[in-house]
């Protein structure tokens, strides 16, 4: 009776406390490492952060190299996984997307001893549930390095613009995982508002949102310019695209990710810059931003926000996306240049430590304070996922159904939790819950 005493005393006070920061500091990576692809998928119902490729603290050529590793996002432990089998040797600037739960590590490239350049045409396919790599898929059409990739429907993978070797390019390669092949989509404008190296983007149901980007030109200027491709779903290479010039949108190797139906990209610098933080115009090192965009689909608005609310973090590519509201970075470069091994899961405002009540007409979650089994009722066969984190924003516990559904949580220490109902790709309910025995 005292423990639970002490516990219903932990959660009052906590319930006061104002909402969190917009992220949470998981475990470190092993190493750091900067440039480096990430994503997220599943492995033996354990969900994963995954890390391929990359640039170590030296931040020299030979610093550029082919290690993996993923970290368990409930227990927070890294492991190391086996190199990325590319035969070319180390190289940066590449992308992971997971269709399907495998895991395809994209383009980038490599650096010699003299300093040129090559960019990759690889495709290298991991496989999560046996931890290992399969045969490569068939190769891009055209090398590819910084280019934007994004997934489609959990079935395509677009990767859009980019280096290739000499400039930048206005391809829009598509890869199909399930057929191993290419499809031609329709390319970017030809200008230089569209072609660029450096930017990141999202899809959000059947349109392309990307932004940033280093364009051709005297020291690679730093682009301000948004852009939208409209994907036909009847014959996804079909893309209609146009965009909109906004000083909001200027912003070099940030990481995009989405959260419910907003695109968000988080870091980078405005200041464009080669592998190692130094800016292509002579001006010395580049600082990292503490920063995010957001842009609106719904209201067609773009939003600056330079916060120290949070970490000031650049040289991203890729954000692993655990949900649909929540995403993390892992690695990239600090101020001062400094090759980072810390990881941050982003929440929403205040959906770590605020609650979004539940209307009693809709939902009933009960009991709460609970031991043994949280009860999940809808008005109506509601189609759900719910999921319990813990107060590091790591997933505890989850079930997916139609109400009523019973979630249990007698595997789980007593203490505090946040409880999250996602339906139709948009959270319905957010708030806490206290494990009490």
């Amino acid at each position: 009776m005292k423990k639970t005493s002490l516990l219903l005393m932990f959660l009052l006070a906590f319930l006061t406390l104002p909402a969190q920061a917009l992220y949470e500091e998981l475990p470190s990576m092993p190493e750091p490492v900067s440039n480096n692809a990430v994503t997220a998928a599943i492995a033996n119902g354990a969900t994963y952060v995954y890390s391929f490729c990359g640039l170590d603290s030296s931040k020299l050529w030979s610093g550029i190299h082919l290690k993996a590793w993923r970290m368990n996002m409930s227990s927070g432990i890294w492991e190391a996984l086996p190199p990325v089998p590319d035969p070319e040797g180390g190289k940066i600037a590449a992308a992971a997307s997971t269709v399907k739960n495998r895991i395809y590590v994209i383009g980038g490239y490599h650096v010699a001893q003299n300093g040129s350049e090559t960019s990759s045409d690889k495709v290298h396919r991991f496989d999560p549930a046996s931890n290992s790599w399969l045969s490569d898929g068939a190769p891009l059409p055209k090398a590819i390095d910084d280019h934007v990739q994004a997934v489609w429907s959990d079935s395509l993978i677009y990767v859009i613009t980019g280096w290739s070797n000499i400039t930048n390019v206005p391809d829009v390669q598509i890869y199909n995982p399930a057929g191993n092949v290419w499809l031609d989509g329709t390319d970017v404008p030809n200008n230089v508002n569209y072609k660029v190296f450096g930017a990141s983007g999202v899809i959000i149901g059947d349109t392309i949102y990307y932004c940033g980007g280093a364009a051709a030109g005297i020291n690679f200027p730093a682009s301000s310019f948004f852009r939208i491709g409209i994907i036909d779903p009847g014959n996804p290479a079909q893309i209609n695209w146009s965009g909109f010039s906004s000083a909001d949108a200027k912003g070099y190797r940030m990481a995009a990710a989405t959260q419910n139906s907003t695109a968000v990209w988080i870091g980078g610098s405005d200041v464009t810059y080669n592998y190692n933080g130094i800016a292509y115009d002579g001006s010395g090192g580049v600082p990292a931003l503490a920063r995010r965009k957001l842009y609106q689909p719904a209201t067609g608005t773009l939003v600056n926000e330079n916060t120290n609310a949070l970490p000031a973090i650049m040289d991203l590519r890729g954000a692993a996306q655990i949900d649909l509201t929540r995403f993390v970075t892992a690695g990239g470069m600090e101020n001062g240049q400094k090759v980072s091994n810390r990881v941050f899961l982003y929440s929403p405002d205040g959906s770590v430590g605020a609650e979004s009540p539940a209307d009693p007409a809709v939902f009933s979650i009960y009991p709460n304070p609970v031991a043994d089994n949280l009860s999940i009722d809808c008005d109506g066969s509601m189609a759900v996922q719910v999921i319990l984190y813990d107060v590091y924003g790591r997933t505890g516990t989850s079930v997916s159904g139609t109400c009523p559904l019973t979630l249990p949580v007698t595997q789980l220490a007593s203490g505090i939790y946040r409880l999250q109902v996602l339906s139709a790709e948009r959270q319905v309910w957010s708030g806490k819950i206290l494990i009490a025995r």
